[in-house]
């Protein structure tokens, strides 16, 4: 488990120190896939300094699984810092080496015997999806093969946390996609951590279980994906759940309107026409759309209702889970 407590840092600026980082406080726990959104200048890279232990913050706490790392100097240090493996930091791939000799290079700095090196580097060039291409070198493959490449050698020594800055930078999206997919490969079939920054809300919809979102240096919402897609207000929805472009106008038509959040292939697929059929009313979606949450299907939708039991049919759907945001529209409605 990762844990900050009230992380603060500032770098030097032309007339008065730049805070980069504020009073963060998050909880990650082992074995997650944890994003962290932000736009640039929010705090992104310089929080995974931190936790990587390449910066030390001016106030504040990193524990690492209970260890205060605050303190840790010389050997120790050391010896705690190859257990959190940065993609940011890591040299470049060596042109000369094939694949499987890039990601065997921290196993031979470690001493680690033939063998077991050999047995090391296929089980995460398999993660990778790069056993096909281990005899080639760092020039014959692409920019997301060769970020596999990176992802592989990092842990190829068995670190618990896998700190990724930013890893589909400048990738097309199928490329982006095979690198996501590698880091939660390795959360699930080695048990690494993966703290993963990005600008693009996206990534985190596609993979992550929990996230923070940083603005300025401060984490202004955090929590797992799916429960801060039901919180009303929240600027991750928002990022994350299809656009409404319909004009509330639209919805004059009928008796009451609504957009409505629902989680879950149940959910998804049958809540809004058995609250149709229940309730003996008319129902019609008349914006948003579909979308994935990781394997979860998330949808939001404005609806129209028309029907005596307009109110009892969302009050119902509200009740079996959905978010339900009601606004005024047509002759009958009323504003809760």
């Amino acid at each position: 488990m990762i844990t900050l407590e009230n992380l603060t840092k500032s770098f030097p600026g032309k007339s008065s120190p730049v805070l980069a980082l504020r009073e963060v406080n998050l909880e990650i726990g082992a074995g997650a896939l944890y994003g962290v959104v932000g736009p640039a200048k929010s705090g992104k890279s310089t929080l995974a300094k931190v936790v990587a232990l390449q910066e030390k913050p001016d106030r504040g706490t990193v524990r690492l699984d209970g260890l205060n790392t605050a303190g840790l100097d010389g050997r120790r240090l050391r010896e705690v810092r190859r257990q959190v493996a940065a993609l940011d930091t890591a040299p470049a791939l060596y042109a000369e080496r094939t694949v499987a000799g890039n990601v065997a290079a921290p196993l031979e700095q470690l001493g680690v015997d033939g063998p077991q090196r050999r047995s090391r580097v296929g089980r995460v060039l398999d993660i990778a999806g790069l056993t096909q291409r281990a005899t080639q070198h760092p020039g014959e493959l692409t920019d997301g093969q060769r970020r596999r490449v990176e992802i592989a050698r990092a842990v190829a020594s068995g670190p618990a946390v896998l700190l990724a800055d930013d890893p589909t930078a400048g990738l097309g999206a199928d490329e982006a996609g095979s690198v996501l997919t590698v880091l939660d490969r390795a959360r699930a079939e080695l048990g690494v951590t993966v703290v993963l920054t990005t600008k693009d809300a996206g990534v985190a919809r596609r993979v992550c279980d929990g996230v923070a979102l940083l603005d300025s240096g401060r984490v202004v919402e955090h929590g797992t994906v799916l429960d801060l897609l039901a919180v009303p207000g929240s600027r991750t929805a928002d990022a994350l759940l299809p656009a409404i472009d319909t004009p509330r106008s639209q919805s004059a038509a009928y008796d009451r309107a609504a957009d409505v959040v629902l989680i879950g292939f149940a959910a998804v697929g049958a809540l809004l026409p058995e609250a149709a059929v229940r309730f003996e009313v008319e129902l019609a979606t008349i914006g948003g759309g579909l979308t994935r949450v990781g394997d979860t299907p998330v949808a939001r939708f404005r609806v129209g209702v028309t029907g005596r039991q307009a109110d009892s049919a969302l009050a119902w759907i509200a009740d079996r889970g959905a978010h339900v945001t009601h606004f005024a529209a047509g002759p009958r409605s009323v504003a809760a």
